[in-house]
């Protein structure tokens, strides 16, 4: 049985859309903004040479054409259907599971619509973005020479589904962690959960500004519409993992801080000679962990409804972990602002912290 996936994206910008469809670069950008949400989906691409010691699996591309802004601007029921579109699209092309990617996953309730009205399995991926996030974040902090064990460990976005599922998790060996967002009384109903489930006390606060300036690690995941986090806000030598969609951090933090890490969560490597015949701007034989949960369901034959919803499971979160190790699947290296960093860039940033750390000391004394 040929274990076939689908993963749907879709346009961030109407630049995305012209490389596709290059007349429609001529006309008025209104014209083409009302023109695209006609187009029905398309397949993207086929991807091949996905191979685990356990066997293999081939899918597609299929694109929505609609961009990141008519996402979250155009009648919500309207963007669903178009995302069922292409889960039927990808359906006919043989796919038994399809990932939601992008803003697809984040539209309505999280896919729970979108798998009631197709035949087929779907995930959002998102179990699978906590366990690469989680790992990236340790991975990095070491590189930078923090402690996890004894650091400040701070969760913005706490009681969303996928900042309560981190909380949950971290908890299992963070010493000192600071859950943050807007409503109290969910914070503390999360606290509780978490005192009853690990014996570890939290901090909980809604000053968002006070809880960044504190973190030596910060994991950020608020649906927030615009970035939460400025350059004066971070501490010397702190470690953020910016989960969120859009961003939570300023991109204004690369041009003025020298002395932190930013990172986007993790890059997946991908076993066997994978090949997207797509360039969605990632190294080759490296994807999303999104696009990695669907890949990795479809070679383990699990074609159920996986990660959906608003309420992640740490369960489903150590599953999805333990099967990635099975079939290969890997952190890769480490993204910042869109592109990757290296090795020598995150020394640098640690040197840099080193001497601001030595610096404020001098000062102080």
């Amino acid at each position: 049985m040929e274990n076939r996936f689908a993963f749907i994206i879709h346009p961030i910008v109407l630049e995305d859309i012209f490389r596709k469809f290059k007349a429609l670069r001529h006309l008025p950008r209104g014209v083409t903004e009302k023109m695209v949400t006609y187009l029905p989906p398309i397949k993207v691409s086929e991807i091949t040479g996905v191979v685990s010691p356990y066997g293999e699996a081939v899918g597609n591309f299929v694109s929505v054409n609609l961009t990141s802004k008519q996402m979250l601007s155009l009648p919500e029921d309207k963007v669903i259907q178009k995302i069922i579109q292409a889960g039927k699209k990808a359906q006919k092309l043989g796919a038994k599971i399809v990932g939601l990617g992008a803003m697809t996953s984040v539209v309505g309730d999280a896919g729970i619509s979108i798998a009631r009205n197709l035949d087929i399995a779907v995930t959002t991926g998102n179990s699978y973005t906590v366990a690469t996030a989680l790992e990236g974040t340790k991975k990095a902090a070491e590189k930078m020479g923090i402690d996890y064990r004894n650091a400040q460990i701070t969760i913005i976005g706490a009681t969303g589904s996928i900042g309560a599922v981190c909380a949950r998790i971290l908890a299992r060996e963070a010493k000192y962690l600071t859950l943050a967002a807007r409503n109290i009384s969910r914070l503390e109903s999360l606290a509780r959960d978490i005192l009853y489930d690990t014996g570890l006390a939290v901090k909980v606060t809604s000053d968002i500004k006070k809880a960044v300036q504190r973190a030596d690690i910060l994991i950020s995941v608020s649906g927030a519409s615009e970035a939460l986090i400025e350059p004066q806000d971070l501490k010397t030598g702190a470690v953020v993992c910016d989960v969120a969609r859009p961003r939570d951090v300023s991109p204004r933090v690369e041009e003025l801080r020298d002395d932190v890490l930013v990172i986007e969560g993790g890059v997946v490597e991908v076993p066997g000679d994978v090949n997207f015949n797509f360039n969605f701007g990632f190294p080759k034989k490296t994807s999303y962990a999104c696009m990695a949960e669907t890949m990795i369901l479809a070679l383990e034959g699990r074609f159920e409804n996986f990660s959906l919803g608003r309420n992640l499971k740490v369960e489903r979160v150590d599953e999805i972990t333990s099967l990635a190790r099975k079939h290969g699947f890997k952190l890769a290296g480490f993204r910042s602002f869109e592109r990757p960093i290296t090795d020598e860039k995150i020394n640098n940033i640690r040197k840099n912290a080193l001497r601001k750390k030595t610096d404020d000391k001098v000062r102080v004394h």
